[in-house]
């Protein structure tokens, strides 16, 4: 027997105030980009038994994208990944401040990884490293993971001004 949908248990949009049109466009063009490139190698493969092996840097780099996408949009939401065991239990003012402190956390984790990030986007582009399999400068990969850990800072940011607000939680 199927799983029938309810609409009714799915969350409501939050009302931020950039739409989170721009993450849902940029994971579905990562992944689109995504499913043909593996298209292309298993098609390839199976007709030539030659492997389109470059394309795995292609994937990767996409991987880190939609991670880091996802990230934010989930973020945004309010629908990242917690234990609520615990805080499940407390009373609706210390679930909002328990909200608050873990999005604090999250700012500080990819504060971080955007500041590390940017420093070895940096050394590549400085010491003009290239990629193990098509020879393109590495910085041109390593340029997202501060990029997206950004945009991943601005939601949390913006989720946890609407969270002290009182407008989202």
């Amino acid at each position: 027997m199927a799983a029938e949908f309810d609409p009714d248990l799915v969350p409501p949009e939050p009302r931020t105030r950039v739409p989170l049109t721009l993450e849902r466009a940029l994971l579905a063009g990562c992944m689109a980009a995504m499913a043909l490139i593996t298209l292309a190698n298993v098609v390839t493969r199976y007709l030539s038994n030659i492997s389109l092996a470059f394309t795995e840097e292609y994937s990767v780099a996409l991987m880190v994208g939609v991670a880091l996408t996802g990230t934010a949009l989930a973020t945004a939401a309010g629908r990242h990944i917690r234990i609520g065991y615990f805080v499940d239990k407390f009373p609706p003012h210390a679930r909002r401040v328990a909200e608050i402190v873990a999005m604090a956390l999250l700012l500080l984790c990819f504060g971080i990884i955007a500041w590390y990030g940017a420093w070895m986007t940096y050394d590549e582009w400085d010491f003009e490293a290239l990629s193990a399999g098509l020879g393109h400068p590495q910085w041109l990969y390593t340029v997202w993971l501060p990029v997206l850990s950004l945009l991943v800072m601005g939601r949390a940011l913006g989720r946890m001004i609407r969270l002290a607000r009182g407008e989202d939680g």
